[in-house]
């Protein structure tokens, strides 16, 4: 059972997500909250997996929300909830640890679909959406030194938004050896996560955010 928070000032799309995720046999609400404020205490108490987190809120925002949660031993995943795709505040978030964004508009399909991909360990990348915040908004970064070729690809193909199947099908490998090349280019990169990795390879120019991958 994957257990969800959701965190929203507008009692409104709580009241709608709660409906879409309760429906799922898979998954389960186990609290809400209005701010930001409030997720240090429940996220302790209700020990969620994912935590749907809107971006503007009154006191505390998603974006000093999630930097708190990701110093948490064993965090939840966080998967922002934002209006506009091309928001600085969402970079802003994925740059503090946030595994993807969803918009507010998206249907119930694809919410349920984003809960379930970012609990099982994968990241929610929009590689177009990113490119474009990464451009408008990302600060430049060291150069990324120290991965060897197949980690360099396997990062390119990550910045594609493909997962770990798509990539060893692509490279003709075992989906087990690309986990090993993830692993080493998170190590490498000190990214907490794959978006984190994304992010970092766009920002070091490793991949070029004004080009399609």
């Amino acid at each position: 059972m994957i257990r969800a928070l959701l965190v929203d000032d507008e009692e409104l799309v709580r009241t709608g997500l709660r409906a879409v995720l309760d429906a799922q046999p898979d998954i389960e609400v186990v609290a809400e909250a209005g701010d930001g404020a409030d997720v240090p205490g429940l996220v302790a108490r209700h020990r969620p997996d994912v935590v749907l987190m809107d971006v503007r809120m009154p006191a505390v925002d998603g974006i000093t929300a999630t930097r708190a949660l990701v110093r948490r031993p064993d965090p939840p995943r966080v998967l922002v909830l934002t209006t506009f795709g091309n928001d600085g505040y969402v970079y802003d978030a994925l740059a503090a640890g946030a595994t993807g964004f969803l918009l507010k508009r998206a249907r119930p399909a694809e919410i349920v679909q984003a809960v379930r991909t970012v609990a099982e360990g994968e990241s929610l990348l929009f590689p177009a959406a990113v490119r474009e915040l990464v451009a408008g908004f990302g600060r430049t970064r060291a150069e990324l030194t120290g991965l060897t070729d197949r980690e360099g690809e396997v990062l390119r193909l990550m910045a594609r938004g493909f997962s770990n199947a798509e990539i060893a099908a692509e490279l003709v490998v075992g989906v087990e050896t690309v986990k090993t090349h993830v692993g080493n280019v998170l190590a490498k990169t000190g990214a907490r996560d794959r978006t984190q990795a994304v992010v970092l390879a766009y920002e070091s120019g490793f991949v070029d955010p004004r080009r399609p991958v």
